[in-house]
C-alpha cells in the first residue's frame, strides 16, 4: 500500500463528501478537537487508544489519520511497537495483521525525503 497516495485519495473523498453534508462535518470537527484536548490524558496517549481501536475495527484510512498524528506528536518506533502489540494481543489475527500496516504507515510517514 502507498501510504501517501492512500492518504490524499481519502482526503479528497472526504472533502468531497464534506461538501454535501457540511453540518455533520462540522460537528464531527468539534467533537474531534474535544475529544483529542490533553486533559488527565494527553493527546499523545488519547491518539494511541485511537490507534488501537482503528487497527480492531480494520479502518485503514483512520489508521492512517492516526498514525500521523502520533508521527506529529512524536511518538517513537518502539512506543509504536508496544502499542501495536497491545492492540494485536487484543485482538488477535486480525489485529496482528492491522498492526503490521500501521508499523508500514509509520515507516512511511517519518520517512525522510
Amino acid at each position: 500500500m502507498d501510504w501517501n497516495a492512500f492518504m490524499a485519495d481519502i482526503e479528497s473523498d472526504i472533502g468531497t463528501y464534506a461538501k454535501e453534508v457540511p453540518d455533520t462535518m462540522k460537528g464531527f470537527g468539534v467533537m474531534g478537537t474535544a475529544a483529542k484536548k490533553s486533559g488527565a490524558l494527553d493527546e499523545k496517549t488519547k491518539e494511541i487508544m485511537a490507534l488501537g481501536i482503528a487497527i480492531a475495527t480494520r479502518c485503514d484510512s483512520c489508521i492512517g489519520f492516526h498514525v500521523r498524528s502520533l508521527v506529529r506528536l512524536g511518538l517513537t518506533r518502539e512506543e509504536l511497537c508496544e502499542a501495536l502489540a497491545m492492540a494485536t494481543y487484543m485482538g488477535g489475527g486480525p489485529s496482528m495483521a492491522y498492526s503490521a500496516k500501521a508499523l508500514k504507515a509509520y515507516d512511511t510517514f517519518t520517512a525522510k525525503g
